[in-house]
């Protein structure tokens, strides 16, 4: 079954995925639907503007809402704005002053999800986990009716490559909080506000990040130390696997999809001819027949720089070489952790690479189908919400001895 809401194929992934935010109301289907419609056929200039609009005219709404004395209608409609904003952030690359545009947005879309935490109920907490010389920011959010002191089960949430935090939240966050659990949001190099506002990008060896993300929680009287567990979406899916091979304090985590290789996600749009050239070293053939290739697709080009931002790195062969050491094939005989791995039906970044994760893992380990005929494929499951947290959490709740609340 095929959902088509615009040409691009990134921008109708994106539609699909702020519908199912629907869910965890982190968007309205009409606000989407109508604003997707008027973006259908059109550029990344014109995404890029349609969503901002409305993700200010929503923040204004939800500005008036708590200035009148309306709390929820204030905070479901920050939520929404936010994600909004995030999912304008897609296409900053198309304008002429995209990084510029970027960090504007970026600026509103984090605003508005501060509002939206601190209206929760308790207010969320932003911490700043020590890391390196400097610090990471996050929020940690508590379930309603909790104290600071009860120790909890507690979710890392591991956001992926390029995805606004609003939607670690409704993927991940929301249903964690709902059943229990206090959950940790935050952003890791090349992340969010690390990447717009500080200019830090991608590490591959991404334990020294959740080691010391683990040593934060840890001294934290309210987080139960038997009960830590870790959960990545998209390229998360390699963040967490490479995280457990070294970081052993996690009772149990989730990949939604498993990722093996970061570098399948490019090669299988690229070629084999052009992986060739690139493994004969000749840099000079192969970023010019990529730069040519870029200069005659706007289109191509500016989803090119999306994703190859979060690296800092802008000369194509670099780029792939720099991408090649996302890869796990020497660190898997390492994981002990129990794990759980999504292989949704669809897959389109990474096919086939939850089956392989799954195969070379020596420790306890489950695969999760999720199907077509559920209406839970593609890549994150964007519109399999429900089937998801069922499926998810349950496994959670068992593996952490937490009670159920479903």
């Amino acid at each position: 079954m095929s959902y088509r809401f615009n040409e691009n194929d990134q921008f109708n992934y994106e539609v699909l995925l702020a519908l199912g935010a629907v869910w965890r109301r982190g968007a309205d289907a009409g606000e989407v639907l109508t604003t997707a419609a008027g973006v259908a056929d059109k550029d990344g200039a014109a995404w890029f503007d349609a969503w901002t609009e409305l993700g200010h005219r929503v923040g204004e709404d939800a500005d008036r809402c708590a200035a009148m004395g309306h709390p929820l209608s204030a905070r479901a409609a920050w939520l929404r704005a936010a994600g909004y904003f995030g999912t304008a952030l897609v296409a900053a690359d198309a304008l002429q002053d995209g990084g510029k545009r970027a960090a504007e947005v970026f600026a509103e879309h984090r605003a508005c999800l501060d509002r939206f935490l601190h209206a929760c109920d308790p207010p969320a907490e932003r911490v700043a986990i020590p890391y390196e010389d400097t610090t990471l920011p996050g929020y940690l959010i508590s379930p309603p009716g909790t104290d600071d002191e009860t120790p909890l089960p507690t979710l890392i949430v591991n956001n992926g490559s390029d995805g606004p935090l609003t939607a670690a939240w409704t993927l991940l966050g929301a249903p964690a909080v709902e059943r229990g659990y206090r959950v940790l949001l935050f952003d890791g190099p090349g992340q969010q506000s690390m990447l717009f506002e500080r200019g830090v990008t991608f590490r591959p060896d991404w334990e020294n990040v959740i080691t010391p993300v683990v040593d934060h929680l840890l001294l934290r009287p309210g987080v139960d130390p038997r009960r830590l567990a870790l959960a990545g979406i998209s390229q998360g899916g390699y963040w967490v696997p490479r995280a457990l091979a070294f970081e052993q304090r996690l009772a149990a985590a989730v990949a939604d999809p498993g990722v093996v290789r970061v570098s399948d996600s490019w090669w299988q749009h690229l070629g084999p001819d052009l992986r060739g050239l690139w493994e004969s070293g000749d840099r000079d053939a192969f970023d010019a027949i990529i730069g040519e290739a870029l200069e005659q697709n706007p289109s191509l080009a500016a989803m090119w720089r999306w994703r190859a931002r979060p690296y800092g790195i802008d000369t194509p062969y670099a780029l792939l070489t720099e991408v090649a050491r996302y890869d796990l094939t020497h660190v898997l005989d390492r994981i002990t952790t129990p794990l759980l791995i999504t292989d949704p039906e669809g897959e389109h970044f990474w096919p086939g690479a939850s089956q392989r994760l799954y195969d070379a893992l020596p420790g306890p380990k489950w695969l999760v189908r999720f199907t077509e005929e559920e209406g839970a494929h593609l890549h994150c499951e964007p519109l399999g919400r429900a089937l998801f947290e069922q499926r998810i959490f349950n496994w959670l709740d068992a593996r952490l001895g937490t009670p159920a609340r479903t």
